[in-house]
């Protein structure tokens, strides 16, 4: 979603009128005469209630844990820090981190694999990580790949992710390097250099 079509925390939702608007929205649909579609527009809303309704549950959870059991400083931390909550936040333009620190967050998640970021490409939505030596490309004690975790992780913190390569340990995206010399009397030679890990 774009800053342009932010939700405007300001604005006033009238939650009757919302309501009777969802109810028309229905109505229309089985005037059509297509059970089929009514009962999928009803799955809509009875999923996008569930989803909304877990992330106000959470957040009134987060919020009102005793003083002791809640991160220190800005309690709106937890609430960033929480994958449902975080993942509504960005569904609707309202996570006030940028997308490098919420990639961050999403890997710091999945620590178990131990995975730096290489780069990001903002065209394709290409996520390329590294496995650090010794970790990240096999299976946790779950079963979840390196690479899937990190998907999952990613969809809730930062949707616009689309794609994750995992990279193994001392892996380079760079390719090898040719050098050109000559020497006196002989023809021009060329000799693979090795490439150069970041």
């Amino acid at each position: 979603m774009s800053a342009g079509t932010a939700v405007d925390a300001t604005k006033t939702v009238d939650a009757v009128r919302t309501g009777r608007r969802i109810e028309d929205v229905l109505d229309r649909l089985s005037a059509t005469g297509d059970p089929a579609a009514r009962a999928a527009a009803e799955e809509l809303v009875q999923a996008l209630m569930d989803f909304y309704g877990a992330g106000l549950a959470r957040t009134l959870h987060l919020l009102s844990a005793p003083a002791d059991r809640r991160p220190p400083g800005d309690p709106v931390a937890a609430l960033l820090g929480d994958e449902l909550v975080a993942s509504l936040l960005v569904l609707h333009d309202l996570h006030p981190e940028d997308r490098a620190t919420r990639i961050a967050r999403a890997l710091d998640t999945v620590r178990e694999h131990d995975l730096d970021v290489v780069d990001f490409d903002e065209s394709t939505g290409t996520l390329r990580l590294r496995a650090a030596a010794g970790g990240g490309c096999g299976c946790a004690g779950g079963g979840t790949t390196a690479q899937q975790a990190a998907e999952d992780a990613l969809a809730c913190f930062a949707p616009e992710v689309t794609v994750v390569e995992v990279l193994p340990a001392g892996t380079s995206r760079e390719p090898a390097l040719l050098q050109i010399g000559t020497r006196p009397g002989s023809r021009a030679t060329a000799h693979p250099a090795p490439a150069h890990t970041p």
